[in-house]
């Protein structure tokens, strides 16, 4: 990601239709696990510019929440938001004692892991700070062929299907509470604008995550609900969404480990 990247991420993170939307989808799966309002310490593992981290303070109570990343600049804009428990590490070595923190997050950070097997070491430290019975809530992205110029500017190593991510989370140590893709709703309306745009000859450059000129507001308004209106399906026990533009786990490191 480049130095502008970061300052987009930092003023669109409280607004723009795919965070708030997202926080949604979040919301629905991760409150039936870890009801809000209780006291928990938490780890964003590749917290980047810190809108997750304050998002998440609704799952803390009075405990704490810890970020890491690897950029200064994303460190930077943390600061900017007064967080305070922060420090420059990598996802594949967490600087953390074994078995202290109740909740492990990791939003769109493994796909980002440059190396064979990279994404398989954070998930094995990801079990290794959890305390037993602890959960962590992966997300990434969906389907090697829905690259786009995004993918290339955000510097993406891998994408996943669903059963590849759940049997990663499997082989590296974990019970899985659930699984499902999100974002499924746009799903067709992503395809299309990539096919569009190969059938036509034009490039897909560029991050995804740009601000929208003042008369395409509605259409901020317009995906956010779209993506609330399929949060609020998650909200029904066990409902699996058979395809997406994200791939989401939910699990557990086991009580005897």
């Amino acid at each position: 990601m480049q130095a502008e990247d970061y300052a987009y991420l930092y003023a669109l993170e409280e607004s723009f239709w795919w965070f708030t939307g997202m926080h949604d989808i979040t919301a629905a799966l991760l409150d039936p696990v870890c009801p809000p309002a209780q006291d928990r310490l938490i780890l964003d593992a590749g917290c980047g510019t810190g809108g997750m981290l304050s998002w998440l303070a609704r799952y803390a109570g009075n405990g704490r929440i810890v970020g890491i990343d690897i950029v200064p600049d994303a460190l930077r804009f943390c600061r900017a938001r007064e967080h305070e428990y922060l420090s420059q590490a990598s996802v594949t070595h967490l600087p953390f004692t074994d078995s202290i923190f109740d909740l492990v997050t990791s939003f769109d950070v493994l796909v980002q892991l440059p190396g064979a097997g990279s994404d398989e070491r954070a998930m094995r430290e990801m079990h290794r700070v959890l305390r037993p019975g602890g959960i962590a809530f992966v997300r990434v992205a969906a389907y090697e062929w829905m690259r786009s110029g995004h993918d290339k500017a955000l510097g993406t190593a891998r994408r996943y299907s669903l059963t590849t991510l759940v049997e990663k989370m499997k082989y590296t140590g974990f019970n899985i509470r659930r699984a499902t893709y999100a974002n499924a709703m746009l799903l067709p309306v992503a395809m299309l604008r990539r096919l569009v745009l190969k059938r036509v000859g034009l490039a897909d450059g560029g991050s995804d995550v740009k601000p929208l000129p003042p008369k395409l507001q509605w259409l901020n308004r317009a995906l956010t609900g779209v993506l609330h209106g399929e949060a609020h399906l998650l909200k029904r026990p066990g409902l699996k969404l058979r395809a997406g533009l994200s791939a989401i786990c939910i699990a557990e490191k086991p009580r005897d480990g």
